[in-house]
């Protein structure tokens, strides 16, 4: 039995989605940005999803998320149909994943800590000695210094926002992971950087991880399978060699333009 037939009650078992999306459609008046798209994802995978600019990558995210509305379609995570949820087995839903946004999207007016923090006072009852605890830990986890816990995100590199964002992100130690642009805005070496941690803590935390990106070395490095978006489906997925080797017009120009070459060449090579 499939993760779509379940009940809501159930989880996935071995080898069924954690994220299960069938016959979405989703649209701001007149345009459709999603039209039937299906997509699964497994437990354990880190999922590259890509696609051109304007074609939704981070709206499908959202819609995943229950932040845009569906006009049609499924979304099932860990088995549930989060439409035929209580409000609070959504809030129950929503406590298994984690967010990191495309820009951070720290508050301002708050310091690292106490960023990391707002997910655990809104869903837990913990104590300021425990949530300190534990916001440190998670700032560690990340690998930034502990003098960051104070910072706030002005006084903040892009790498080190990224890392805060992270960390916020884990600290109610999710077992799904959604990425948005996650090495957006870097140069070279923090993406690579923060490519080898998004690796590391998949790999030592179980996580699944579901990633928009449009940074070809972080397709390479790190993700085990790549989805593609077009005209608001899923065009192709499988191993990014598989993806390369695809005649679809836009894979080929994405895969094997002068960026695209490059990494095709490495693969290849």
């Amino acid at each position: 039995m499939t993760a779509l037939e379940q009940g809501t009650s159930q989880e996935t078992g071995p080898g069924e989605p954690i994220i299960s999306v069938r016959r979405l459609v989703v649209g701001f008046g007149d345009k459709l940005v999603m039209n039937g798209l299906d997509l699964d994802v497994y437990r354990g995978e880190v999922l590259g999803f890509v696609g051109g600019s304007g074609q939704g990558k981070s709206v499908l995210t959202r819609a995943i998320l229950g932040l845009v509305p569906k006009r049609a379609g499924e979304i099932r995570i860990f088995g549930k149909d989060r439409d035929a949820l209580s409000a609070a087995e959504r809030q129950a839903l929503e406590q298994r994943w984690g967010v990191l946004f495309q820009n951070g999207a720290l508050f301002s007016g708050l310091t690292v800590k106490q960023n990391i923090q707002m997910p655990m006072r809104e869903t837990r009852d913990l104590s300021q000695r425990l949530m300190d605890e534990l916001a440190m830990l998670k700032i560690a986890l990340v690998g930034l210094k502990p003098d960051a816990a104070d910072k706030f995100p002005s006084e903040l590199s892009g790498g080190m926002v990224k890392r805060a964002a992270l960390a916020r992100a884990l600290a109610l130690d999710p077992e799904l992971v959604f990425l948005d642009e996650p090495t957006s805005g870097l140069d070279p070496i923090g993406a690579a950087e923060f490519d080898d941690l998004i690796a590391t803590l998949q790999e030592t935390l179980g996580l699944t991880v579901f990633m928009v990106t449009h940074d070809l070395d972080s397709l390479y490095s790190i993700c085990d399978r790549v989805a593609a978006l077009g005209d608001g489906r899923v065009i192709a997925d499988g191993p990014l060699e598989t993806l390369l080797e695809s005649d679809h017009p836009w894979l080929r120009a994405y895969f094997h333009g002068v960026r695209g070459g490059r990494l095709a060449g490495a693969i290849s090579g």
